[in-house]
């Protein structure tokens, strides 16, 4: 699975990209094989200004569907990644057991089996 982080009136340190991808594949872990890739977009909606406008914003490829598109605003720019990477798993494996397909590559190994 590819990761991409972009931040826009964000600075991506590489402390905050290790963060970012720590908690987006540990998200994806169960069905990281179907995920073809994922942008998370870091912002400021406020600027300097304050309040609960850290935003992080995540859309995941699950191909042959159309993407599927989180989006999550905080005050503290780690918990709005947080909350935005586990939304999106859940969103993505809702997706998938909806549309019939396996969760795990485990499952495509053994045949079914876990």
């Amino acid at each position: 699975m590819k990761i991409e982080v972009r931040g826009r009136e964000v600075l991506v340190t590489d402390g905050l990209r290790e963060h970012v991808e720590r908690r987006v594949r540990f998200a994806f872990a169960r069905f990281a094989p179907r995920v073809r890739s994922a942008t998370v977009r870091l912002g400021d909606a406020n600027g300097p200004r304050g309040g609960a406008d850290k935003t992080c914003r995540i859309p995941v490829k699950l191909p042959p569907f159309q993407p599927i598109v989180i989006e999550d605003a905080y005050n503290n720019l780690h918990v709005a990644i947080d909350r935005a990477a586990a939304r999106a798993g859940r969103a993505s494996g809702r997706e998938l057991s909806r549309r019939g397909g396996r969760l795990s590559a485990a499952a495509d190994s053994n045949g079914g089996l876990r």
